[in-house]
This record gives structure tokens, sequence and C-alpha cells, in this order.
């Protein structure tokens, strides 16, 4: 493929012709990688040569972009190896880990039966299959105790549910993810727990951790209204504020308005926001209608509804929620679903580690997510 007419492509019609663009950069990628790894190019005589090309093996990648086709380069002597597939194949042998597990240790519904008839799980050995968990295991472990080596202002934490078998028993657990926004403006994946308890003891424990491993500059953490985090991290970082997410605070009103008044009842909260008094006086109408409980909410949670107007005036709309948690939890969600139920709780983290490394990835060497720079 002539570089020109990709670019061409690409002018002409952006959304194919990104495809083109990504699909031609990727197979050079790895002609470059078969270059070094055969120590000769194409017909090439020398002595430095460890391998003969054996043609190419059409491989497909699922992107962001939607689904390409590769020409990955073949040997004769020994297999080609490249890192083009390498952070997609993470999650896909996380997948089958989990798949795998479930099918040994009997958690078979006529789901993962489908899945392992397409997948093949049924060949794979009880000792395969642990070989194939010790190798995610360390790489998840080692992102997960990393070095954070940049300081963290803004700190968002939010939990997602699932699944798993505990005993003869199936029961619910939340994935607890932490990340943040660092000082120069890049997100960053900072940390994700599987537990039955979101008490603050078990927070403290978490915040802890993130100190130990280097996490510094905390000033603003974006929460739901769990009272185990707010006062944990009131406790671990002094001097910072608690955000209440404002959409968990809309849904914790709405959950005892009655539904013909939610609407209305939202308008009022969502142009509220940020004024102390406006939120005030909305819990007061509530309270005067007759709705204590909302009310109460809205009370309760004030101090941490406007906390985010302490900060610059364009960090707002991004610091008030943790829609970019819910986004990662949406994707969580979407990926593990085939699953269904966790055969246990290494197999929840492996596979939501292992996706987690992909989205940290996007998201350092993707576009800065806030502007950092005083104006």
């Amino acid at each position: 493929m002539d570089p020109y007419d990709v670019i061409a492509d690409y002018l002409s019609d952006q959304e194919e012709g990104m495809k083109n663009l990504i699909t031609w950069f990727l197979n050079q990628v790895m002609l470059q990688e078969a270059l070094q790894q055969a120590g000769a190019a194409h017909y090439e005589r020398t002595a430095t040569r460890k391998a003969h090309r054996n043609g190419y093996k059409n491989r497909t990648l699922k992107t962001r972009h939607g689904e390409l086709t590769l020409q990955k380069p073949q040997f004769r002597e020994f297999p080609f190896e490249t890192q083009v597939f390498g952070r997609y194949s993470r999650v896909e042998k996380a997948l089958l880990n989990a798949v795998a597990e479930s099918y040994l240790q009997g958690v078979s519904t006529r789901r993962i039966q489908e899945i392992v008839a397409h997948l093949g799980v049924e060949q794979l050995s009880s000792a395969s299959v642990s070989r194939m968990a010790k190798d995610l295991d360390e790489q998840v472990q080692a992102f997960f105790t990393r070095p954070i080596e940049e300081p963290i202002p803004y700190l968002f934490v939010d939990a997602s549910y699932y699944k798993v078998r505990d005993g003869a028993r199936y029961v619910t657990k939340a994935v607890l993810v932490a990340s943040g926004v660092r000082a120069d403006g890049y997100r960053e994946i900072l940390s994700a727990n599987v537990t039955d308890c979101e008490n603050e003891a078990f927070w403290a424990g978490q915040f802890e951790e993130l100190k130990e491993r280097g996490l510094t500059g905390v000033q603003l953490v974006v929460s739901d209204g769990h009272t185990g985090i707010q006062k944990a991290a009131e406790a671990a970082f002094l001097g910072a504020s608690w955000q209440m997410c404002q959409v968990h605070c809309t849904r914790a009103v709405l959950r005892n308005i009655p539904k013909k008044l939610q609407k209305e009842v939202a308008e009022w909260m969502r142009e509220a926001y940020g004024d102390e008094q406006r939120l005030q006086a909305v819990a007061d109408n509530l309270n005067t209608m007759g709705y204590r409980k909302p009310a109460n909410t809205i009370e309760r949670f004030l101090p941490g509804l406007i906390s985010y107007t302490a900060f610059p005036k364009k960090h707002w709309k991004r610091i008030r929620t943790t829609n970019m948690l819910e986004r990662v939890n949406r994707e969580l969600k979407r990926r593990t679903r085939v699953v269904g139920v966790f055969p246990n709780d290494e197999s929840l983290l492996r596979l939501v580690g292992s996706i987690l490394m992909d989205i940290n990835e996007e998201w350092i060497s993707g576009r800065r997510y806030l502007s950092m720079e005083e104006e």
C-alpha cells in the first residue's frame, strides 16, 4: 500500500481513512520487527541472517476505530514475535483464563458452554490454565504496585459490581478503582481491588497503600456518597477537599421522589449545583412538599457538593462528577459480560486488571485530559 494513497484516503474519508492509516502503520511496524528478528531484509545475502521469510498470515485486531486486518510476517525457522498484538492478547488471555477456570471449576452456564466450544477451552489442562494465570498475575501485580511518579491533584474513586463464586454461593462483590488526573493533565489508573466491604477501614488502607507507592499532591477527592470513602479521604489527605459526584447525588435524591416529579426535581438540582444557597433552597422546598428524606440527602452532602468551585473554572465540568470512572466501569462491564459469574476473586481481578492496563496505556499516550496551565 502506497503511503500517499493512505493519506489521500484519510483526507477524503477520515473514518475509513483512519482505519487504513493505522493498518498501514502497524503493518510497517511488523515489517521492522521482522527485519530485526531475521537479521536481514528480503532476499538480502548476509552472514547475519537468522531466519527466512515464509509469507504472511492475516490477523484481525479490534481497535477503537473498528476491526483491522493486518499482515503478520511468518518465518520458516522460528515463530515471528510482535508487540502489535501484545496488549490485546493480554486481555484475550485473561478472558480465556476466566472462562477456563469457570469451566474447570464447574461454574458452567449454557453461555459458558458455548464459549468453551468456540474457544476450545476443553482442550486446556488445569496445569496450562494455572501457568496462564501465573503469567497474568505477575503483569497485573506489577501494574498495581508500580511507583506513582507524578503528583495527583484530582483523585477519583468509584466501584462496579460483579457476581463471584464463594464456595457454594454466588455473591456480589465490588471492584473499587482509583484513578487520577496528574499535575501534567494526563489521566492515570492507580489501583483496583476486589472487596465485599466498602467501609472506612478498607478505604483508609487503600489510600495508605497509594501513599506508600508515592501518591502526593492530592487536592480534591471525587467519589459517590459512601461515608467510608469520605471519612477515609479526609483523614488520609489532610488539606484536601472531598467532592460528592453530582450524578450520584441526583440519583440518591430522585430515589425518594415520585416518578411524576423526578424530571422537575432533577432540573432544580442541575440549576442549583455549585451554589450553596440554591441547593439549600431546593432542600427546603422538598421538605415543605413533604419529601423529608431527599431533603436530608441534599443537606447531608451539601458541603461536598460545592468543593469543585474552589478550583479553576475550566476544570469544573470534569471534576464535579466521577464520569471519568463511570466510562471505565462501563467498559469493564462490557468486556467482562461474557464471563457472567467469576470463579473467584483472583480471576475477576486478573481480567479487570488486564483491561485497566489497556485503558491506562490509552490515557497516557492519548490526549491531555485537562489543561493545567494557569491562565
